[in-house]
């Protein structure tokens, strides 16, 4: 048994690809830091007849929603709510705007999500860590002769960037100092997970 037909889409509304390409550019400067796009490039390219205040008031209306949308990184029910309540604002967009602004989400929300959290990060992130633990046998005091010392190798840096390698020694009571400190964040940490 055949499925049945699917009726036909309508076409797109006249305005909706270069609001599109718009929403993209924007995207392409905010959330993935290409530089190489300007205001000059997209209205050129996509809203050449439009007059520079025109499309800069565009741009700036397009790239306030798209803030607001991904710093709340909403879900489909609450971007359809939002984008409601924004057709009925005086000044605000239309409704085919809404629908081209529902669609670019729904297909760019992960990767926006994914470039704020790493926008987001400190400098460098653990990537991996190894550690040993040997014999020290050579000191200048004779008693840290033959005394463990765990030697760590941390491996640090950003995605898509060359990493850092750091390398530490630890005496006994600097890995319970280390142990502490540790069970203290961790301790922390899951008393913040409890309460959210």
């Amino acid at each position: 048994m055949a499925a049945p037909e699917q009726p036909p889409q309508p076409p797109p509304p006249e305005g909706s690809k270069p609001l599109s390409a718009l929403l993209g550019g924007i995207a392409q400067v905010a959330y993935y830091g290409n530089a190489d796009i300007t205001e000059e490039l997209l209205r050129g390219q996509l809203y050449p007849e439009a007059a520079p205040e025109e499309f800069r008031a565009l741009r700036a209306k397009m790239g306030g929603l798209l803030q607001s949308i991904a710093s709340a990184d909403m879900d489909l029910n609450q971007l359809e709510a939002f984008l409601t309540a924004q057709t009925k604002k005086q000044g605000g967009i239309t409704s085919d705007q809404a629908a081209v602004i529902a669609k670019f989400w729904k297909n760019h929300r992960i990767k926006i999500r994914e470039s704020l959290i790493n926008q987001s990060r400190w400098d460098n992130v653990l990537k991996n860590m190894n550690w040993r633990v040997d014999l020290k046998s050579q000191s200048r005091h004779k008693d840290q002769i033959n005394t463990p010392v765990a030697i760590v190798e941390m491996e640090l840096g950003k995605n898509g960037q060359e990493s850092e390698f750091l390398c530490l020694e630890f005496d006994e009571a600097k890995v319970s100092q280390m142990l502490k400190k540790l069970s203290e964040i961790e301790e922390s940490m899951s008393l913040l997970t409890q309460t959210t």
